[in-house]
């Protein structure tokens, strides 16, 4: 049965958006939940580790690729899709491979 490898690709901070619209000090840096480069291998949840929100968000997408979907054209490789949290002022991209073990 295949895993679904989960990797941190990006974490970034609009900082016009936070200048904006949050209030001062909340918000100064990108998420501190996850690290650039961190790697989690998934059968069926992330664990305790990854974030409720951010799995919440990219979960249909995992969903897909678990069911043997494929996100081409838009995809090189039809095992891999990029997806992000929903989180509008500092959002995390993850790369998410249907991998077979």
């Amino acid at each position: 049965m295949p895993k679904c490898k989960i990797t941190v690709l990006k974490r970034l901070v609009h900082q016009d958006l936070v200048e904006e619209y949050m209030e001062p000090g909340v918000i100064t840096r990108p998420c501190s939940h996850f690290t650039d480069g961190q790697e989690f291998i998934v059968d069926d949840h992330p664990g305790e580790d990854f974030c409720d929100a951010a799995w919440n968000d990219i979960y249909k997408a995992y969903l897909a690729l678990m069911s043997g979907g494929s996100f081409s054209p838009w995809m090189k490789d039809e095992n891999t899709y990029i997806a992000c949290c929903s989180d509008g002022v500092r959002p995390v991209f993850f790369k998410l491979e249907r991998i077979e073990e």
